[in-house]
């Protein structure tokens, strides 16, 4: 979860790993921190909360050096003050770590043993203080570095600086993803690419188990066997990795209104001018699969839970759809033809990498859909499914998701015609609505006025539930879940026909529902439950179509007009009234939209 920078530079670096940590906050802002070597001296400044503060005291406490690492903490072991945060320094070595190190408690008896006091809480200070105990028996620091690095298990990134070595930076990269970049006699390191766009375009990405030895005009890579290997040097797309909030106050606000576009462009990946579905090589055929597992985490759960429909619906395909957290643990069965998809927006997650990992020798293929093709999500995958959504920074997706959510429907009517149970009218009439969603969804953008005013009503509740049936199920869970994250109300999203099996006790005049209910087959039963909680005097507020509006609005607490769209893409559609009522009720509320609390955006520990 945690952000790291590292640079071996020819300039000042404390400037250049400020503003590249400012580029990974999204991972994590409970503290940063960043230490310099300067003639030889090891030194570092940290500060709690937001980047802002670390900024504040370099400008009274200047760092300098030409050599250095950052970090941006989400925290883990030890809570945000200021000896809990990166980089953990002991002696000559500081370091900085993303990850937990599951054995530092043993570790760190078997130090009090030597004699070692411990000022922290947290599991990196270990890290730190075994090295320096390595090179106080006589190892130069990257043997001591390898020797720590060879007692420490769990999952990490971590980088380490020396005093005395100004040329000199070992990393390390196991089940946290770590990039390496190539400047003209300058050598930097960081948690993903977005961190180095500004400084180069050329990457290599460590693979899980390797360390690395960095200098200014060098990179030793050493693999989980020993063997010095060669990792390829790739060329990133910069515009792919600028952050900017484009005119707007949010990024999570900037990142709503470009849904239009980025869905138009993942369209134009998958579908050609007649209307074919091109996949990326090596491509899947789906008649050869006879069940599909779908794992993933959080929003992109979600995703996965719409998808259920459209596969088992559209490809009468027979689907599992599982919480990456849970999944292994059950040890499920995965007979041959079996596919397993893993749906990630930074292909990092730890939780679904490891679902994926156990599906891997037993599953018939693994399939990934991802933002991030580089990823390791999509390194260790058969087929790569790029969302194409482009950097997200808001911790709340929004973008990510709907994109997610156009490439699992492709992928869907993609089974259908593989299986033979799609006609050629059918399929014709799914893709015209895939192509329509740009448009419609401009459209609904539209709405934010109004969403507006249901946001400031809505910020005076304590609880809010959200209603679906059928396809709105999956979206009643995800406008809860997105209420929740940024405006801190307690949401919870039901199916539509179970609130009268026990969550219908909690309505009363206080508790705003939200209703989605597009008018498809379900509405009728939809609108049915949505006058019993009116009878019970909650406070509905029905998003529909027109058509719906005119049937059931009256009485209730107020409306949202949505465009009217074919029942298929809807669950598309219907992600932008969820997505504006969380940002307008946290506006309200006055939270932090893009980085609240408690919450990172790439979450790359268990």
């Amino acid at each position: 979860m945690c952000g790291i920078i590292g640079v071996l530079g020819t300039h000042e670096v404390a400037p250049t790993l400020v503003e590249a940590l400012k580029r990974l906050e999204y991972r994590g802002y409970d503290s940063a921190g960043i230490a310099t070597v300067n003639n030889g001296v090891l030194d570092r400044r940290r500060a709690v909360g937001k980047l802002v503060n670390l900024s504040d005291l370099l400008v009274h406490q200047p760092l300098a050096g030409k050599s250095g690492i950052g970090h941006t903490r989400w925290a883990t072991h030890g809570a945000p003050t200021i000896s809990n945060a990166h980089p953990h320094q002991a002696g000559p070595v500081a370091v900085v770590h993303n990850g937990i190190i599951e054995n530092f408690r043993e570790l760190r008896e078997e130090l009090a043993g030597h004699g070692v006091s411990f000022i922290t809480e947290t599991d990196t200070e270990t890290v730190a203080l075994l090295t320096h105990h390595y090179m106080d028996q006589g190892a130069d620091p990257a043997t001591a570095a390898n020797q720590t690095l060879d007692r420490l298990e769990g999952a990490f990134a971590l980088a380490f600086l020396f005093s005395g070595e100004d040329d000199l930076m070992i990393a390390a990269r196991k089940g946290s993803p770590l990039a390496i970049g190539h400047g003209e006699g300058e050598m930097y390191l960081g948690s993903d690419a977005i961190a180095l766009a500004p400084l180069t375009n050329r990457i290599t990405y460590l693979e899980e188990g390797d360390r690395a030895v960095l200098t200014r005009t060098s990179l030793v890579v050493i693999d989980d066997e020993g063997n010095e290997v060669t990792r390829e040097k790739r060329t990133i797309q910069l515009d792919a990795a600028r952050i900017d909030k484009g005119g707007h106050k949010h990024f999570m606000s900037k990142e709503i209104a470009e849904q239009p576009t980025v869905i138009a462009q993942a369209l134009g990946h998958y579908l050609s001018g007649d209307g074919a579905i091109a996949l990326p090589e090596p491509g899947i055929d789906f008649a050869g699969v006879d069940r599909l597992t779908m794992v993933a985490c959080g929003t992109a759960y979600y995703a996965c839970l719409s998808a259920k429909h459209w596969f088992e619906q559209i490809a009468r395909m027979p689907v599992d759809v599982d919480v990456a957290s849970e999944f292994r643990y059950r040890e499920p069965p995965l007979p041959d033809r079996t596919a397993a998809l893993f749906v990630s927006q930074s292909g990092e997650t730890a939780d679904t990498l490891a679902a994926l990992r156990f599906c891997q020798g037993k599953a018939g293929s693994i399939l990934s859909v991802v933002n991030v093709p580089e990823s390791s999500i999509a390194r260790e995958s058969d087929l790569v499914l790029p969302i194409h959504a482009g950097v997200e920074v808001g911790v709340a997706s929004t973008k990510a998701y709907s994109c997610q959510l156009t490439v699992l429907l492709i992928l869907a009517l993609k089974a259908a015609q593989d299986r033979g149970v799609i006609g050629p009218d059918e399929f014709a009439d799914h893709v015209s609505a895939l192509r329509g969603i740009p448009s419609v969804m401009s459209e609904a953008l539209g709405i934010a006025d109004n969403a507006r005013r249901m946001g400031e009503k809505i910020s005076q509740a304590r609880d809010v539930l959200f209603l679906g049936r059928g396809q709105m199920f999956p979206l009643a869970l995800e406008g809860a879940l997105k209420l929740k994250e940024i405006s801190y109300i307690h949401a919870e999203g039901y199916a539509s026909g179970e609130l009268k099996h026990g969550p219908i006790a909690l309505v009363d005049q206080n508790v705003p529902i939200v209703v989605m209910a597009p008018r498809d087959r379900l509405f009728d039963k939809t609108v049915s439950n949505m006058q019993e909680v009116m009878a019970r005097k909650g406070k509905v507020i029905l998003i529909s179509d027109a058509r719906g509006i005119e049937e059931a609005g009256e009485g209730t607490f107020g409306t949202i007009l949505m465009p009217t769209v074919q029942e298929v893409v809807s669950p598309i559609l219907y992600a932008v009234p969820a997505q504006l009522l969380a940002y307008y009720t946290a506006i309200a509320k006055g939270t932090d939209v893009d980085q609240p609390r408690n919450l990172a955006k790439s979450v790359t520990v268990e």
